[in-house]
């Protein structure tokens, strides 16, 4: 069968182990990663920041859509956009999604998105992109199929299209059941997404979806962190991934077992999410970490204001050469909007100061 024929297709958890091969680094030598990337080894890359501490930990930008001025996707902007992602260390992309303005794509565009993000990165890291479009199981699969054959390393199904607001977890399982015996073996993630409406997931039902064993990753929205560490204990000894989206949670949800983080603040200032979740669990770093998390979850109201609008703004004002343009966001960014990201940017420059790294730079 088509999808068994990628059974090799390295996995989402393993791909982009972060680990080194060989001996320890010294001075400016390089360092071979899992990844098959040469990294050189400086401020702007924040594994190698603490002298010598490395996490496994990973951030997974969630992608933002750059658009030319006639509203196409601009596939060019995109490369430029990838490139800086990888520059500031995140070690995984999820393409097509909330903040790619996912609903305002056709299925042409989600596919070519996607495809795109694959073939730019060429297996440098590992990319998941949602695939759970279609008014009943069999479109889903078939959708899902058509994702899963751009490349990516596993298929994302959004929480709240298996099961209407008002089913109960019975109904969601038993239209995943349908939607995974149509899909082979193709891995799968979830992701909480908060539209058409936002589906926590249950115990119950994230049992089940870690005993279907197709599990790679979890994008997780929510919030509550006694819930959060509920959901990253069940996790722990199997190969889903767990992904935290709320920056307020991000220290603690990272030393509680969390993969990794995948909030919309990494698309302001990548390398501060790359950071924390190299050194959330460093014991030599554990103030700075206090204080960045402190600092994150206080400009989080700001950033998440017209958003992507306002990240597309303060990606353009960082040099990545993308439009301030937005098909969710048709009215441009007030200016009150405008001052309030110029001002935290320095902000944000005053982070890179005090842990020690470089912004990222394309």
């Amino acid at each position: 069968m088509q999808h068994n024929s990628k059974s090799s297709r390295r996995s989402f958890v393993g791909k982009i182990a972060a680990g080194i091969l060989g001996t320890a680094i010294t001075g400016t030598a390089s360092a071979k990663l899992f990844t098959g990337k040469i990294i050189e080894k400086s401020l702007a890359h924040p594994d190698f920041a603490s002298g010598g501490f490395l996490s496994d930990k990973k951030f997974v930008p969630v992608m933002i859509t750059p658009y030319q001025q006639n509203g196409k996707i601009d596939f060019d902007g995109l490369s430029k956009l990838i490139d800086f992602y990888l520059a500031a260390g995140a070690k995984g992309l999820f393409a097509n999604c909330a903040s790619s303005e996912m609903y305002s794509l056709s299925e042409a565009e989600r596919l070519a998105l996607t495809s795109h993000v694959v073939k730019h990165v060429n297996g440098a890291v590992s990319v998941v992109s949602t695939g759970s479009f279609g008014d009943n199981a069999e479109d889903k699969a078939t959708f899902a199929k058509k994702i899963y054959d751009t490349g990516v390393n596993g298929v994302i199904t959004i929480t709240s299209h298996f099961a209407k607001a008002d089913e109960d977890d019975d109904v969601l399982i038993k239209n995943y059941e349908k939607f995974f015996s149509l899909t082979g073996n193709i891995p799968m993630g979830t992701y909480e997404c908060p539209s058409p409406y936002k589906r926590i997931l249950t115990p119950y039902a994230f049992k089940y979806l870690l005993g279907t064993g197709r599990m790679v990753y979890h994008k997780d929205t929510t919030i509550d962190f006694d819930k959060v560490k509920a959901k990253i204990e069940l996790s722990k000894n199997t190969k889903l991934e767990f992904y935290d989206a709320c920056v307020a949670n991000a220290m603690y949800s990272l030393q509680a077992g969390a993969k990794g983080m995948s909030a919309i603040s990494g698309n302001l200032y990548p390398e501060i999410l790359a950071w924390m979740c190299a050194h959330a669990t460093d014991p030599d770093r554990q103030d700075d970490v206090k204080y960045i998390q402190a600092q994150l979850t206080k400009t989080e109201d700001i950033i998440g204001q017209n958003y992507p609008l306002s990240a597309k703004y303060f990606l353009h004002k960082r040099g990545v050469p993308i439009a301030i343009k937005s098909r969710v966001n048709p009215d441009p960014l007030t200016t009150q909007q405008i001052q309030a990201l110029d001002d935290t940017y320095k902000v944000f420059l005053g982070w890179c100061n005090r842990i020690g790294i470089k912004p990222a730079r394309i």
